[in-house]
C-alpha cells in the first residue's frame, strides 16, 4: 500500500468515528448543602462551546457519542462525569474549594489549577484588578515564588524560582510577547496587566509546549481581545486610580459587544507618572564622592498608552478572530538622569509636571520609548464526532521598537519583527486525552546605535510537541515531550588593533574592521513525566520530573559591547579575552540542560486548605554573567579593575557551569469564621555552582500573612510580607538587609442604576519602609517606593 493511501486512511480514521450514540443530557447541579448552582460551566469534550446552568442548577446539553462531561465553578472542585446512551438525568455535586479555582488556557488541556501535575499560580479577577501595576513583574512578586528584576517600578520583570530572562517565557495568548524584556533588564515587558482576564504562572512539565528554553517557567497573560465566547447584547468595564507615591493617574476601559455570533471588543489604558518617592536613603556614585540624602528616585516618569481592537465569530464548530494591538510608553530608565551639565538651572527643569514631561526629559534624561504593533489571529474547529475534539491554530505578527533617548536625541534603537504560528491538535485516542502541536516562531532582531552591544540576529525556531494524560482512577499520569530545531544567523563585527613602529619611534595602532557570518544550529529535545493522586476527596500529591535542553539566546552568545541600563561591558558565550581584546571563536558552545523534579501537595476542601510544593533543578552548562575583575576603557581596552578609571565599566563575561536550584513554596488559607479568613504564604530559593558559588541577583525568601474580612458590601485586608536578609552572595555583589512591607486595602461594592462598581483605597508600605531589591542590577539606586496611597473606583455595565 502507498505512502498517500496509509496517509488518506489515517487521516479519514482521526476525522471520523462511530456514533455511539447521540441524544440529550439534562441534569442539576448543587452544592453540597443541596443548593442550586447557577453558572456552573458545563463542557462536553468534542464541542467548542460550554453551556451553563441557569439559576435553577439545571442545563441541557446535546451530545453525539458517548464521553465525557466537565463541570465547573470559580471556587468549587471541578467534577468529570461519563455519560452513556443510559445517562438522560443527571444531578451533580460540586464540593466548595478553599483555594480559588480557575481554568488555566495555558495547560493544553483546558485544566484548572488544582487538576495540573506542574504547579501554577493564577490571578484573576478582583485579585488582578487589585495587584495590577505598570509592569508585570510589580504586578506578579508577591505570589509564592515570583519575584520582579526591578529597574524602578516602569521596568519589572517576573523572576520565577530564582531564574528570569530568556528562562522565563512570556506570553499573551498563548504567543510570545516578542519585546526585547530578554535582552536587558531596562527593556519593560509590553503587556498590559489591567487589561487581563487573568494571568497564569506555570513551571514544570507544561512549559514544554512553550519552548524548551522555559525552564523557569512561563507567564501567559489572557485578555478578551479576540472574544472566544458568544457575547449577547454588550459589557463593559471603566477604572480610574491615582496613585500618590508617583502622582500618577491611570485611566482603563473595556467594550465588548456581540450578535448573532458576530463579537467586537475594544480596550484602552492610559497611565501618567512622575519620580517616585520613598525613605530617606543615602547613595554615593564615587569613593571620594560624599554620600548624598534622596526622598525619590529621578528618572522613573512614564507615559505610555495602549488601545486594543478585535473581533470573532463564534459558532457550534468554529471560532474565527483577529485583532490588532498598539502600545506606546515613554518611560525613564532610573540611574542615568544627568547631573553634569553645571547649570543649576538645569537641576530645577527636573521637577517641572509630566504633562510637559516629553521636552523636560528630552533635554535631561535618557529615557525609554517603546512602540508595538501586534496583530493576532485565531482560527478553531470543534468536532462533534471524532478522535480529534479540537484543531485550532494562533498566528501573530510583532513589529516592536525601544529607542534609548539621551538629551533629546535617538541614541540605540532595538527591534524586533517577530512572526509566530502555533498548531494545536487536542484529541481523545482510547483513554488517552492530549495534545499534539507545531510551532514555529521568528525573530528579524536588530540594535542600531553606539551602545548596541548586541549584533542584528535572526532566528527561527520549529518544533513538534506533545502533551498526554491518562486516568488511572483517582491517579492521572502526564507525559510530554518537545522537539525543537533552533536556527540563529548573525554577521559579526570585530575589531582589531594591529601595533606598528613609526618612524617617530612612537607606536602607532590601526584598527581593522572584520566581518565575520556566524550560524548557529541545534536541536532541542525535552521530555516530561509526572502524575498526580487524589488520595482523597480534595486531598492531592503531584510528582513530575522533566529534562530540557535550551541553546543560547543572542545576549548570551553574540553581546559584545556597552550595556548602558547596566553600567557594564557584556561579553558573550562566542568570545574570549586576550591581551585586552575580545576575540570572536565560538567553537565550543554547548546546550543547557535542565532537570527538574517537583512535587507538590494540596488540600482545597474545607475550612483550611494549602498547596506545598519542592523543587530542585540541576542545570548542566548554566549560562551566568561572571564579573571577570577585569574594566573596560575606550582608549586601553579591557584592563584590571584597580588600575581603572571611576567611569570604566566593569567587564562581565557570559559563561557555562554546572549548577544547582532548589526551594519551596507555600500557600496555605483558613476561614476563621464566614467573614474572617487568615491566609500565609512563604518561599525561598538557594541557587549556586556546583563549585559552591552563589549565582549573582537570586531573590531573598520571603514570607506573609493576610487577614481578610468580608461584609455585605465591604471587602478589608490587611497585609505584611517580610523578606529575609540576602547573604548567599556571589563575588562583587553585597549583602541585602532586611525589610517588612505592611499594606492595607478596603473595598466598597456598590450598585448604582444599571452599573455594579467597586470603590477602592489602597495603602502600599503604610510603614515607609526602606527596601532594597537583591535581583536589581542598580539595587542601591532605586530602593522601592515608600508609603503609597491609591484611590480608585471601578465599574461594570
Amino acid at each position: 500500500m502507498s505512502k498517500p493511501t496509509l496517509l488518506s486512511l489515517s487521516v479519514a480514521a482521526l476525522l471520523g468515528s462511530p456514533s455511539a450514540f447521540a441524544g440529550t443530557i439534562t441534569g442539576v447541579v448543587a452544592d453540597d448543602n443541596n443548593q442550586p448552582l447557577a453558572g456552573v460551566a458545563v463542557h462536553y469534550h468534542g464541542k467548542k462551546q460550554s453551556i451553563r446552568t441557569d439559576k435553577n442548577g439545571q442545563f441541557t446539553i446535546e451530545v453525539d457519542q458517548s464521553g465525557q462531561l466537565h463541570f465547573s465553578k470559580e471556587n468549587y472542585v471541578d467534577k468529570r462525569i461519563e455519560v452513556g446512551s443510559g445517562d438522560e438525568q443527571l444531578r451533580i455535586t460540586l464540593n466548595e474549594s478553599s483555594i480559588e479555582t480557575v481554568v488555566v488556557y495555558a495547560s493544553g488541556l483546558d485544566k484548572n489549577n488544582l487538576d495540573m501535575v506542574s504547579p501554577v499560580s493564577v490571578l484573576s479577577g478582583d485579585d488582578l484588578r487589585d495587584r495590577a501595576q505598570p509592569t508585570l513583574g510589580e504586578t506578579l512578586k508577591g505570589l509564592p515564588g515570583i519575584n520582579a528584576s526591578y529597574f524602578g517600578p516602569v521596568s519589572s520583570s517576573p523572576i520565577i524560582r530564582g531564574l528570569d530572562g530568556p528562562r522565563v517565557k512570556i506570553t499573551q495568548n498563548g504567543l510570545d510577547s516578542a519585546d526585547a524584556s530578554r535582552v536587558g533588564p531596562d527593556h519593560a515587558v509590553s503587556t498590559e496587566s489591567i487589561a487581563a482576564e487573568q494571568i497564569e504562572v506555570l513551571r514544570g512539565p507544561a512549559t514544554l509546549l512553550y519552548g524548551s528554553g522555559a525552564i523557569g517557567g512561563v507567564v501567559n497573560v489572557v485578555d478578551s481581545r479576540i472574544p472566544t465566547d458568544v457575547i449577547v447584547g454588550y459589557e463593559g468595564t471603566g477604572e480610574y486610580s491615582h496613585d500618590t507615591v508617583s502622582n500618577t493617574n491611570t485611566y482603563a476601559g473595556k467594550f465588548a459587544a456581540g450578535h448573532d455570533g458576530f463579537n467586537v471588543h475594544v480596550d484602552g489604558t492610559d497611565r501618567v507618572g512622575k519620580d517616585y518617592q520613598t525613605p530617606t536613603y543615602y547613595f554615593q556614585e564615587h569613593e571620594e564622592d560624599e554620600a548624598e540624602a534622596l526622598d525619590s528616585v529621578e528618572n522613573t516618569f512614564i507615559n505610555s498608552g495602549a488601545v486594543n481592537i478585535g473581533s470573532s465569530y463564534v459558532a457550534d464548530h468554529w471560532t474565527l478572530g483577529l485583532s490588532f494591538g498598539r502600545i506606546e510608553s515613554d518611560y525613564g530608565i532610573p540611574a542615568h538622569g544627568h547631573h553634569d551639565h553645571g547649570d543649576e538651572h538645569e537641576h530645577e527643569e527636573d521637577h517641572l509636571e509630566h504633562e510637559e514631561d516629553a521636552l523636560a526629559h528630552e533635554e535631561e534624561s535618557v529615557f525609554a520609548r517603546m512602540e508595538q504593533d501586534r496583530w493576532q489571529a485565531l482560527a478553531s474547529y470543534s468536532f462533534h464526532d471524532s478522535i480529534l475534539e479540537t484543531l485550532t491554530m494562533r498566528a501573530g505578527y510583532t513589529d516592536y521598537q525601544h529607542a534609548e533617548i539621551e538629551d533629546g536625541e535617538i541614541g540605540t534603537v532595538f527591534s524586533n519583527m517577530a512572526r509566530e504560528v502555533r498548531v494545536n491538535a487536542k484529541h481523545r485516542l482510547g483513554n488517552w486525552h492530549g495534545t499534539l502541536g507545531y510551532h514555529f516562531s521568528s525573530s528579524d532582531y536588530r540594535a542600531d546605535g553606539e551602545e548596541a552591544f548586541t549584533p542584528a540576529t535572526d532566528t527561527k525556531v520549529h518544533a513538534l510537541y506533545l502533551l498526554e494524560e491518562r486516568e488511572f482512577g483517582a491517579f492521572t499520569l502526564e507525559i510530554g515531550g518537545r522537539v525543537e530545531d533552533y536556527q540563529l544567523s548573525s554577521d559579526i563585527a570585530e575589531m582589531h588593533h594591529d601595533h606598528e613602529e613609526e618612524h617617530d619611534d612612537h607606536l602607532g595602532e590601526e584598527l581593522h574592521d572584520e566581518t565575520i557570518h556566524y550560524e548557529y544550529d541545534d536541536t532541542n529535545i525535552s521530555v516530561s513525566l509526572g502524575g498526580i493522586w487524589d488520595y482523597n476527596e480534595g486531598h492531592s500529591v503531584a510528582l513530575s520530573v522533566s529534562h530540557s535542553e535550551r541553546s543560547p539566546l543572542t545576549g548570551e552568545l553574540l553581546s559584545n559591547g556597552v550595556h548602558i541600563a547596566t553600567g557594564t561591558y557584556e561579553l558573550g558565550l562566542g568570545y574570549h579575552i586576550e591581551e585586552g581584546e575580545a576575540h570572536f571563536e565560538p567553537e565550543d558552545i554547548k546546550q543547557e540542560t535542565a532537570t527538574n523534579i517537583d512535587f507538590s501537595w494540596r488540600k482545597y476542601v474545607g475550612d483550611f486548605g494549602f498547596n506545598l510544593s519542592l523543587f530542585y533543578n540541576d542545570v548542566e552548562n548554566f549560562y551566568y554573567q561572571e564579573n571577570t575583575g577585569l574594566a573596560f576603557e575606550h582608549e586601553m581596552g579591557f584592563i584590571d579593575q584597580s588600575v581603572a578609571d571611576e567611569d570604566a565599566m566593569a567587564v562581565y563575561h557570559y559563561q557555562s557551569a554546572d549548577a544547582e536550584l532548589y526551594g519551596f513554596e507555600l500557600d496555605m488559607h483558613y476561614a476563621l469564621s464566614a467573614n474572617w479568613e487568615i491566609k500565609g504564604f512563604a518561599d525561598s530559593v538557594t541557587a549556586k555552582l556546583k563549585s559552591d558559588e552563589y549565582l549573582p541577583r537570586i531573590p531573598a525568601a520571603k514570607l506573609g500573612s493576610q487577614l481578610s474580612y468580608t461584609r455585605n458590601n465591604w471587602d478589608l485586608a490587611l497585609i505584611a510580607t517580610h523578606y529575609l536578609e540576602q547573604d548567599n552572595i556571589s563575588a562583587y555583589e553585597t549583602t541585602t538587609d532586611s525589610y517588612t512591607l505592611v499594606d492595607f486595602k478596603v473595598n466598597y461594592n456598590f450598585s448604582l442604576s444599571s452599573f455594579d462598581g467597586v470603590a477602592y483605597v489602597q495603602a502600599q508600605n503604610l510603614g515607609d519602609e526602606l527596601g532594597f531589591v537583591h535581583t536589581s542590577f542598580i539595587k542601591d539606586q532605586a530602593p522601592l517606593p515608600g508609603r503609597n496611597f491609591r484611590l480608585g473606583i471601578r465599574a461594570y455595565f
